[in-house]
């Protein structure tokens, strides 16, 4: 297991990785990324069975893991070459033509990590859903990890999944919010009201923990309670309440950075912010 201080480490070098990314490729989505890199670190680095070396796309054996929020791939990619899936070289090639690393997840060039392509939001706890049903079924024990936005839930879809796997009762289903509170647009209370988002899926059956997603504490634990419902007939929604942009002080807060991408001059101050790390640039 990692200390809290090595998961902070790996966290700062993968919001260096989001950043030199997206202005590599001149676009890309480092908002809802830099926001997701703590939890997502913890994810991968503490909490996932996992093994990159035996990793193959059927997930037999380990754990699965799907991104619903599909343009959060910078965080996804990050993570995934720094717990050796590829390697971190090829995170230079971002978004470039004929890259494995497409601006939102693609299984055509089988890229090691990634179990379903995604980008329609909204789709993606339902593939989660499905994938737990078959692991209940084929009697594997192992969870199905699915990382959602709260403008992604905006979607009707994601509440039909819901109910989807309530009725299944897939306690092997650990879904994930990035409770930012951003949208490309704005505010998610001012685009659509989602309003109480732990009291919605706390009435659709589900088992809720709500977690500071920047601090490693609250994150440590609310995965393992996530891990503990196993049994408990209920699948679990934990909402991390996050700042979009999170570790750039001019990024920070604002749906200005859903999209949009730093200048040479930002992205030099940005990195300022962040200080180096001993892991390294790719």
């Amino acid at each position: 297991m990692y200390t809290h201080d090595q998961l902070k480490t790996i966290a700062t070098q993968v919001r260096r990785d989001i950043l030199r990314m997206v202005c590599g490729a001149a676009s890309g989505h480092p908002g809802g990324s830099m926001s997701s890199a703590d939890f997502m670190t913890a994810l991968y680095f503490n909490h996932m069975n996992q093994n990159p070396a035996t990793w193959e796309r059927s997930g037999k054996g380990q754990d699965t893991f799907i991104l619903s929020a599909g343009h959060l791939t910078p965080v996804y990619y990050s993570v995934l070459a720094r717990c050796g899936y590829f390697p971190v070289q090829e995170l230079a090639t971002f978004r470039k033509m004929g890259t494995r690393l497409q601006g939102h997840p693609s299984v055509r060039k089988d890229l090691p990590g990634v179990f379903q392509a995604s980008g329609s939001l909204g789709q993606g706890l339902s593939a989660a859903a499905g994938i737990a049903l078959g692991k209940k079924l084929d009697g594997d024990p192992n969870f199905v990890w699915c990382l959602c936005g709260d403008g992604e839930s905006e979607e009707g879809q994601i509440w039909e999944a819901g109910m989807f796997a309530m009725h299944h009762g897939l306690d092997n289903l650990i879904a994930m919010t990035d409770w930012n509170g951003q949208q490309i647009d704005g505010p998610v209370e001012k685009v659509a009201g989602e309003g109480d988002l732990a009291a919605k899926w706390d009435s659709w059956g589900w088992k809720v923990i709500i977690a500071d997603g920047h601090d490693f504490e609250s994150i440590e634990k609310a995965l393992e309670l996530a891990k503990a419902g196993k049994g408990c007939g209920k699948p679990t929604m934990i909402l991390f309440r996050s700042d979009m942009g999170h570790g750039v002080d001019f990024m920070a807060g604002t749906h200005k950075w859903h999209g949009s991408v730093p200048k040479p001059d930002q992205l030099e101050n940005a990195l300022g912010q962040l200080g180096t790390t001993p892991l390294g640039d790719f």
